[in-house]
Formats: C-alpha cells, structure tokens, sequence
C-alpha cells in the first residue's frame, strides 16, 4: 500500500501541468498575516498562478521565526517536532512541496512503528499490544501478524468500517487536486465543501457517524477516542469531518520533514520573492480610500492593495476598519509536555518500564489527566524522551507521580485548532466584500497543514479571478509556465 502511495504521488509530481494568470490590471501589494503554512502558501500560489499580476507581497509575522504552528523543540539537545507532527500520504501539496524545496522525507522511526500500543482507563490498561524488541524481521513479521490478530479479535469488523468511513473521506478531498477545468474557485467555505461532498459530515458529530456505519460501542469509546484525543485533543462529540480526518492521522505511510515541518514554509517564503517582516505584529487593518493600511507593533504603516489574513482572529487582537463580523469561535489548547527521563511503572500499576507501551493512548474519562504519552526516542534502557498531550497543564507533582526520573521538562501551551462541534458555522473567505481573506475560515472544516494548503490554493486562486474580474466560480485564464515550473495539478 505504501509503494501504491509512492507512485500515485510521483504521477502527480511528473504529469501535471502548473498554470498562470496574466492579468491586465495594475499589480497590487498584497500583505499577509502568519507565515504559518497558510500565509506561506497563498504567497506561493499567488507567485506560480500569476506571471505579472501580482506585486510586492509581504509577509508580518509577530514571533522571530516563520512557520506559525509547525514548530520543532530542542529537547537535550535533541530536535522533535512541537507542533504539527504528522502528513498523510496523500497529502499532495505539502508532498510536492518537499520535492519542490528538495527537503527529506522520514517516515515514523521503527521504534514508533514497531512498538507496543495500550489503551488506559486510568486504572488498568484495557488493550495492550505485544511488544518484542529484535532486529530479526521474521521475528518483527510473527509479532506483528499477532497484533494483528489480536486487535480483529477486540474489535472485529469494525475495524474495516473504519477504513471505509476514512477512505470515503479522503477520496472525497482528493477532488482539491483536480485540474482547474473541472474545479471551480471557492468565495465559502461551504461551497467549497459541498462541490466535494465533505459539507454533510459537519452538520453532525462523529458519533452519529459512526452510529450510521454500524461501528460497535469498544471501538468507538476506545480506538476511536483515543486516535481523536491524541489528534484534536477531543472527544467523539466532534463533527463527522473532523473526526474522519482525525482517523486518517491512524493510517500508514505518514510522514514528516527530516529536521522540521516547519521548514516548508520557510522554504515557500524564501522561493516566493517576500519581503518577511519578523517580530512585527499587526494591529490593525483598516480599509482607506481602495487600500488597506496596516499598522504594526514597531509605529509603522504599510498600504496594500490586497490584505490576506492566515492566522486564526480567535486569540489575536487586530483592530479592523470598518468591523468584520465573524461567528465566534474557540481554540482548543493543547499542552504538549516533553520530558527526557523514565516512566515511572507503578503509575500504572507494572512492575517495570519495558511493560509500559511506548504508545499510551487514553479514553474519555476523568480518571486520566493526559491524553497520551509517547517515546519519542529511546537513548538507553533507562534514559528516553516522551511526549505528553494534555488538555490542562500538568503540574511538576502529578508530572513525579507519572515519571520516576525526569532530568529535564518542557512545557509548551498550543492554541492548536478550533474546538469542533456540530453542526459547524464557517467565517467567510472574504472578510469585507472587497479584498480582506480569511485562509483560516476553512479550519472549522478540519485543521491540517495539507488543509491549510488547499484554503490557501483556494485563496489565491480566489484573488486571481477577482483581481482579472471574472466570476470565481468560473475558470481563470490560464497559461502554462513551462516545464521548469513547480507542479502542482494533475488528473487523478
């Protein structure tokens, strides 16, 4: 199946077509706020869809470094990701981003791939894999064919339901990479969801879902809560979409940038002719005589043309003028807790760290303070990294209880994605009728780095055929940028 993967993506890389706009109007500066994978894939489609189009673009991003949040922490002089961690393999725009940029692609390490996985309840583990650690692959082959035994026999059939209900899902968003004949551009986000047939799945919750594909109770409060929590640090109450993009996190063949996802957007940025602006914080945006002004934290004002906003309005304090209205919308935090040191097996009632599953996912209940623990990397037999999810911070006395050893901890608070609910109600992707984008109003659908990508390629694509003073829902004029050119679309 990966190799199956693998060559989808590289017909995708080498048969498809990149396209431009060429537009007769006057090029306007065009500022975007959050260099994060969505603010830096607007500034690169705008630059491969339009040959003269578009100006200057300017990219405000209020902390020292781009990537908004993709971001890597330094653990013991260890580097882990911090923030988004994991892509799909059919994630095709960040794929293509990495054969564009020439970055490293890593799969998960054998020793995440290849260990033992238990569910806790806060008293006992109701699941746990076997765990066999050899370098022998027909010993690796036996323990795996056993765990595969063993989960069929926990959760039986639904276990193809699930995959059925996923891979449902992920075809349908496979329509965001069809070629621009048969793809309209997007002014909602609704719209945009129900040209693909995802727009049902967030007027109601996972559970109610998975009621409809007959998934049995286990699965649902176990396998499936502990993928969600881990994931969106949720429980099954979530919307049918965000759940099912939840769900293809679980499946094979994900993948990360070698030394950081995070240096996709770096990448974008520096191959997309921007003027980057760090430590510089916007303010405020407000509309004057055709342009937008923007006012940032070091007294200094800038005009633009266009005005795209990739970051989420719920928890930054930018004035807008004249007022934007948008539905009101939470953050879910997570708290993301590294720690070098040793599990502590009496928390969970063994008698020795080797029977700890070097993956611990939990169910919904308030007996267990974290989501899930993780081995990031074994150093020795006593001494390895973890990663801790939770939804409140976890306080240096549980931290004890749960570690025996702990040489050296970080913390980090992550407003990481909308706190999901159904049914969802989306902000428009234009803010104010003129030309004030809203990338991050698709988030409400599902938050990923591949879907911020596709709002993006949406975005841009959304200015282009405004900009040329055609009807988004119909197609751009589009001429071809040659064969050098970054891939982007193919027929699938």
């Amino acid at each position: 199946m990966k190799n199956l993967y693998l060559v989808l993506s590289l017909i995708l890389i080498s048969t498809a077509t990149t396209v431009a706009v060429d537009l007769d109007s006057s090029s306007p500066t065009v500022c975007i706020i959050g260099s994060g994978i969505g603010g830096s894939s607007v500034a690169h489609f705008l630059r491969t869809y339009s040959s003269s189009g578009i100006g200057e673009i300017r990219i405000f991003e209020r902390h020292a470094v781009v990537g908004g949040r993709t971001a890597t922490v330094t653990l013991s002089g260890e580097t882990f990701e911090a923030g988004a961690s994991i892509l799909h393999p059919k994630n095709y725009h960040t794929l293509n981003y990495t054969k564009y940029l020439n970055l490293s692609v890593r799969g998960p390490p054998p020793s995440e791939s290849d260990s033992g996985f238990g569910i806790w309840n806060g008293r006992e583990f109701v699941f746990k894999t076997l765990s066999f650690n050899s370098n022998l692959p027909i010993i690796q082959r036996v323990v795996s064919f056993a765990n595969s035994v063993l989960i069929f026999f926990r959760y039986g059939f639904s276990l193809f339901r699930m995959n059925n209900f996923v891979d449902n899902t992920v075809n349908s968003f496979l329509k965001y990479y069809e070629d621009f004949e048969s793809r309209p551009v997007f002014e909602t986000v609704e719209e945009m969801l129900k040209w693909s047939g995802l727009y049902n799945l967030t007027r109601r919750t996972l559970q109610e879902e998975l009621l409809d594909f007959r998934f049995s109770p286990r699965i649902t409060e176990e396998l499936v809560t502990v993928i969600t929590r881990i994931n969106y640090g949720q429980s099954i109450s979530i919307s049918g979409l965000a759940g099912a993009v939840s769900l293809a996190g679980s499946d094979s063949g994900v993948w990360s940038v070698e030394g950081g996802n995070r240096q996709m957007a770096a990448g974008l940025i520096s191959h997309s002719d921007v003027k980057l602006h760090l430590n510089e914080e916007v303010e405020s945006v407000s509309f004057i005589e055709q342009n937008y002004q923007l006012n940032t934290t070091k007294g200094k004002s800038y005009q633009c043309g266009i005005t795209v906003v990739a970051t989420p309005l719920d928890e930054v304090n930018i004035h807008f003028l004249p007022g934007i209205s948008i539905p009101e919308r939470k953050l879910q935090h997570t708290y993301t807790t590294f720690i070098r040191g040793l599990l502590n097996p009496a928390y969970f009632g063994l008698g020795s760290v080797s029977e700890v599953p070097q993956l611990v996912g939990t169910v919904e209940t308030p007996d267990v303070p974290f989501s899930s623990i993780s081995v990031l990397k074994q150093h020795k037999e006593n001494d390895m990294s973890y990663k801790v999810f939770s939804r409140k911070p976890l306080d240096d006395a549980l931290l004890d209880q749960i570690f025996s050893v702990r040489n050296e901890t970080i913390k980090i608070d992550w407003g990481a994605y909308p706190h999901y609910h159904a049914p969802e109600v989306f902000a428009p992707f234009i803010l104010d009728g003129q030309h004030l984008y809203y990338v991050n109003a698709f988030e409400n659908a599902a938050s990923t780095m591949e879907t911020s990508a596709v709002a993006a390629e949406n975005i841009a694509r959304l200015i282009l055929s405004r900009l040329s003073g055609q009807k988004p829902a119909s197609t751009v004029t589009l001429k071809s940028f040659g064969d050098d050119a970054y891939d982007v679309h193919a027929d699938l």
